[in-house]
């Protein structure tokens, strides 16, 4: 494909909708499940457009740009030295500025709140087609410099709005799960450019095999639900050796040809129920039908059709190897994409631990692997140490991060669980029944979205208050910090 064909182009517009009296973050899936769980709750989805965004922020030669895609919220603002609230996009599509809990600090701390769709995802791609070749400009690192461009651009459109220069208003940054890693590396690698971070449920610890994915899965669901979860993964291990078409279609899964895709569809689905606060939606029907002496694999694949391909929408098409080879892009692209992130930067290789597994031991490093060389050819390989060596891991050593996360989250393993109070850098962990994937920001459960983040369905109500008003504190210090002229580190 010629140049001139795969990148999108664009002039440059510095028109602001800044009408001032008048987010959708990522969130690392179990596999797939990406951002649908904030559709129809945005505070704005009024498409705005940075139209000259670098598609290589490292090479001095290459100057092709392309058009990246964000949203602003401005009703809070206070006019004209109000903080800016920047949130970051994930993996998967930004469709707007999400009622979250983030929304309620911006109108507390009277901030503008602007969130840039992550480069590649949603209608933010540098090119028109989604081969490997053209996937080489997508990691994190990228990611970062586009928000610091970003930041920078929008800095200046809101000085020209207000008929001001070299003003800098103070700035801090929001993510969750990946995005929340991006958050905490952001301000590390940007420390001028932000007064702080919030990084909930930041996966900053890239992890080989991540076996305590599955682990906290079963510890989250309780010795009963865990047995009974075990014995129907079992027993459908048995049937997929015996009738694996007839099994795969009672779960709406017939396009799924190879079995270890099928077995990860079926992990996910619990897993799903698990990270986003829903324990009950598995484990309920599952110990009922237990004690009705039913058939397991029957009410598990109802729970399958009805929670997970019905409620969360989730399409089984991204679980097949052949469908995440197609290069064109689409709705379901961002399965595509973010396996090719697992696939180079991260691995997180969600393997069935050796013994006490929930999950199939099918899934193992050589599915991964094998995945990994199938969708996207030889040589593609996650280069783990690397992406440690750059960023720090769990010792990273930023300062102003504020890491949160829920006790009942399986990927809190990757995410950082100490603070370093030494160097402003707290961690709190939020513990309730249901207090799992980026609740400090989207409340009880975290799927479907609760309006502002509301904590009142939480089985600790005063758990999660308790951890946001320390969050509220760190912010209002380190924001004062900024607008007091002190410097930014």
């Amino acid at each position: 494909m010629r140049e001139r064909d795969s990148i999108i182009t664009t002039t440059l517009s510095f028109l602001l909708l800044l009408s001032f009296p008048t987010f959708s973050y990522g969130v690392v899936p179990p596999r797939t499940l990406l951002n649908k769980l904030s559709q129809g709750s945005f505070l704005s989805n009024q498409e705005l457009w940075f139209n000259n965004q670098t598609l290589d922020h490292f090479s001095p030669y290459d100057h092709r740009q392309f058009r990246q895609r964000y949203y602003e919220f401005l009703s809070y603002f206070r006019i004209p030295d109000g903080p800016i609230f920047f949130i970051i996009g994930g993996e998967g599509p930004c469709n707007g500025i999400v009622n979250d809990y983030i929304g309620v600090l911006a109108k507390k701390f009277g901030a503008a709140m602007v969130t840039l769709e992550h480069r590649y995802y949603g209608k933010s791609s540098p090119f028109n087609s989604l081969e490997t070749e053209n996937l080489k400009y997508l990691s994190s690192k990228q990611a970062l410099f586009d928000l610091a461009v970003f930041r920078q651009y929008y800095q200046e459109s809101l000085n020209t709005k207000l008929n001001r220069s070299k003003i800098e208003n103070p700035w801090f940054i929001f993510g969750g799960s990946y995005a929340g890693a991006l958050s905490a590396w952001f301000r590390l690698k940007f420390p001028h450019l932000t007064c702080g971070s919030l990084a909930s449920s930041a996966v900053v610890h890239a992890i080989y095999n991540y076996i305590e994915y599955d682990q906290q899965i079963g510890e989250s669901l309780g010795s009963e639900c865990k047995a009974i979860l075990q014995e129907t993964t079992q027993n459908i291990e048995h049937k997929l050796a015996t009738n694996g078409k007839e099994l795969k279609a009672s779960f709406n899964a017939d396009d799924l040809e190879m079995d270890g895709d099928f077995m990860y569809l079926v992990a996910d689905a619990a897993a799903a129920a698990i990270q986003y606060g829903n324990p009950d939606k598995v484990c309920k029907p599952m110990v009922e039908a237990k004690k009705a002496r039913e058939d397991l694999v029957d009410a598990y694949a109802k729970f399958v059709k009805e929670y997970f391909l019905g409620t969360s929408g989730v399409n089984v098409q991204t679980y097949d190897q052949e469908y995440l080879k197609k290069t064109a892009i689409n709705e379901d692209s961002s399965t595509r994409l973010w396996w090719f992130q697992v696939c180079t930067e991260v691995a997180f290789f969600q393997v069935a631990p050796s013994n006490d597994s929930v999950r199939s031991s099918k899934i193992d490093t050589k599915y991964h692997l094998d995945l990994c060389k199938n969708v996207f050819g030889e040589g593609i390989f996650p280069d783990i140490d690397a992406t440690n060596l750059y960023y720090g891991g769990t010792k990273i050593a930023g300062s102003k991060i504020i890491f949160a996360n829920g006790s009942q989250d399986p990927w809190r393993h990757a995410s950082k669980l100490t603070s370093s109070d030494d160097i402003n850098m707290p961690s709190y962990t939020i513990t309730c029944d249901n207090c799992a994937h980026c609740t400090d920001i989207r409340g009880c459960p975290q799927s479907p979205l609760v309006l502002e983040g509301n904590e009142k369905n939480c089985s600790s109500p005063d758990a999660v208050h308790k951890v946001r008003q320390q969050i509220s504190e760190h912010m209002d210090l380190w924001l004062s910090e900024c607008q007091a002229g002190k410097n930014y580190m």
